[in-house]
């Protein structure tokens, strides 16, 4: 029995689970080599995906990005829901549930953003913390606040991900303590854990969706 409620999300909690950090590989060892080498069936409805993605970043950003470029957020993409979905199975710990894993993909991302463009568009930066149409008196209270607004990105991105992977997993852990085995109390229990599991599902995706959309305006706001 769990000691803690909050101990499905410790990633050393003995004594079976001491190497589960692993799971992040686990996706890349169980996909097939010919899913990232060859334009396979099993390869098709990701790339289509990934196509999308890519012009809707286009859309978003003020500069013509390239898929080279665009491959770096695609791939941060992908990492984010294979993560989120192995957290779904039984017994995979959730990486993407730990503040430190998201925080080290968006504190790398903000501070390489910020240095660029305050060294190479210092003006156009300077420019982002007073809104077009602000009244003078107003000014040097905008620049206060989106200079907060500014440095707590890293943050919001980080536990905007984070909360929401451990909000529905909190849920599914208090049904499941809930589960009684007479076979009479089987069915009204396990109608909202699979309706739970689909709707984590579709959280998994969106919160990487959602990570990966707000880096490429991040981006866009540097040029």
């Amino acid at each position: 029995m769990m000691s803690s409620l909050f101990s499905i999300f410790d990633p050393s909690t003995p004594p079976l689970f001491k190497m589960n950090w692993l799971s992040i590989t686990i996706p890349v060892i169980l996909i097939p080599l010919q899913f990232w080498l060859t334009n396979s069936t099993m390869s098709k409805l990701p790339n289509l995906v990934f196509q999308k993605l890519h012009q809707e970043m286009k859309t978003l950003s003020s500069t013509s990005f390239s898929k080279g470029t665009t491959m770096i957020l695609i791939s941060i993409f992908s990492f984010i829901l294979f993560n989120n979905l192995m957290g779904l199975l039984p017994f995979i710990f959730t990486a993407t549930s730990h503040l430190v894993v998201a925080l080290s993909m968006a504190l790398p991302f903000w501070v390489t953003f910020m240095l660029y463009g305050w060294i190479n568009n210092s003006i156009h930066m300077f420019s982002h913390l007073i809104p077009l149409g602000t009244p003078p008196p107003l000014a040097i209270f905008m620049v206060c606040v989106e200079t907060i607004s500014n440095l707590i990105r890293p943050i919001t991105l980080s536990v905007r991900l984070t909360a929401n992977m451990i909000a529905g997993h909190l849920i599914l852990t208090l049904l499941s303590n809930c589960f009684s085995l007479t076979l009479h109390k089987i069915p009204p229990i396990m109608a909202p854990e699979l309706l739970l599991i689909s709707l984590e599902t579709a959280v998994a995706v969106i919160q990487a969706y959602v990570f990966t959309i707000l880096l490429c305006l991040y981006a866009s706001e540097i040029h």
